[in-house]
């Protein structure tokens, strides 16, 4: 079986807000094979840049576009495509976009290998560690009490275990952010876990120090990305400093970067986005080293039902998974671009996906309605 083409379909809702919601656009990553297997992988980053990324035409010999990278290949050698496309995307990639597209293309040739094969990628992935996870609320931080209150009134009671509130409102200044928090924490009760998402606007290791203490009052059970992510010295002083969970990871790929995370930061929950971590291939190797320094692995998944069939075939194969991050916003691809979008159940768990693959089917209609020609 060999790869023959290779294409990036952006898609998008009619208006854009900017807000920090990535599930107001994505991109769609489709590999073909000369079988008429294709895969289908997603792409959480600049829709346009990574386009251009996959189709650029070739320059020299460490500058070539990941199409032409991969044409020709067979997916079964998954691991030396990454490489291939990592060593012949040198001169504009190693970090961010670059890494971002190789991880939809990634996605999509393990989506191949388990259709060809017959089995869900977490089987490929080294087994099943469970057959389902229980699930959190990802939201951004609403700008009101009565909006925090009616998305704990309507999600709590579907039987999710926790609510994570982020970006939004958050980041004006500390007395609101604590405010929020307080009001977060009146309307969802004591027991749900209650996870805040400050969206690295965090300016200095004081601001933060004094906050997480803050935080702990609320019984805030992660905050996540206090800092840029290149901001290594911030981040480890701050885990040495406070009784609060601290996660990061959503915004890091390559192992080069996550093994100064883990290993520098003492980062106690890690968070790879499947869609920009560089892939299936290099989440399961964060698993290994995350495992390594018995840190939880909770990946970062707010976009579509693509990425968060990734995430949860990454989870199954997954010693030390907590949880599913669910995104709850009602954008229409969000919920609507795969078919049977996945569903909680009462006790508030998401069943891994067990058919061929990814396990999950692009409803074709809703991709050509949206679709950026």
């Amino acid at each position: 079986m060999k790869i023959t083409d290779v294409q990036a379909i952006i898609v998008k809702q009619p208006e854009i807000s900017i807000i920090g919601d990535g599930s107001q656009d994505t991109v769609v990553i489709k590999v073909f094979t000369d079988e008429g297997i294709v895969g289908i992988g997603e792409v959480d980053s600049s829709p346009y840049v990574v386009k251009a990324i996959v189709e650029a035409k070739t320059s020299h010999m460490v500058c070539m576009g990941l199409r032409d990278v991969v044409i020709g290949e067979d997916p079964f050698d998954v691991e030396k495509i990454w490489y291939k496309m990592y060593e012949l995307c040198y001169y504009y990639g190693r970090r961010s976009v670059a890494i971002h597209a190789m991880s939809g293309i990634d996605m999509a040739i393990w989506d191949i290998m388990g259709k060809k094969l017959g089995m869900p990628v977490h089987k490929l992935l080294g087994g099943s560690f469970r057959d389902k996870i229980p699930a959190y609320c990802s939201v951004l931080m609403p700008d009101n009490e009565d909006e925090i209150k009616r998305i704990a009134d309507t999600y709590l009671p579907q039987g999710y275990t926790g609510i994570k509130f982020g970006w939004g409102a958050l980041g004006q200044s500390e007395k609101r952010d604590l405010e929020l928090v307080h009001m977060c924490r009146k309307a969802m009760g004591d027991d749900p876990k209650l996870m805040i998402d400050i969206g690295m606007v965090w300016k200095d290791y004081k601001t933060a120090v004094r906050l997480c203490n803050e935080f702990e009052q609320e019984d805030v059970y992660w905050v996540e990305e206090p800092f840029k992510p290149d901001d290594l010295e911030a981040y480890k002083r701050l885990t040495h400093s406070v009784n609060m969970r601290i996660s990061a990871g959503e915004e890091v790929g390559t192992m080069f970067e996550f093994n100064e995370l883990i290993d520098k930061c003492g980062i106690d929950i890690i968070q790879p986005d499947i869609s920009r971590c560089g892939g299936i291939t290099i989440a399961k190797k964060v698993i290994d080293m995350a495992y390594l320094h018995k840190i939880p692995v909770i990946p970062h998944a707010f976009k579509t039902g693509i990425l968060m069939s990734a995430s949860l075939q990454v989870i199954g194969a997954t010693p030390n998974a907590l949880w599913l991050e669910y995104c709850c916003q009602e954008t229409v691809l969000s919920k609507n671009l795969v078919k049977k979008h996945f569903q909680i159940d009462s006790e508030g768990f998401v069943n891994i996906p067990d058919k061929p693959g990814l396990g999950v089917e692009i409803d074709e209609d809703i991709l050509k309605k949206y679709e950026v020609k």
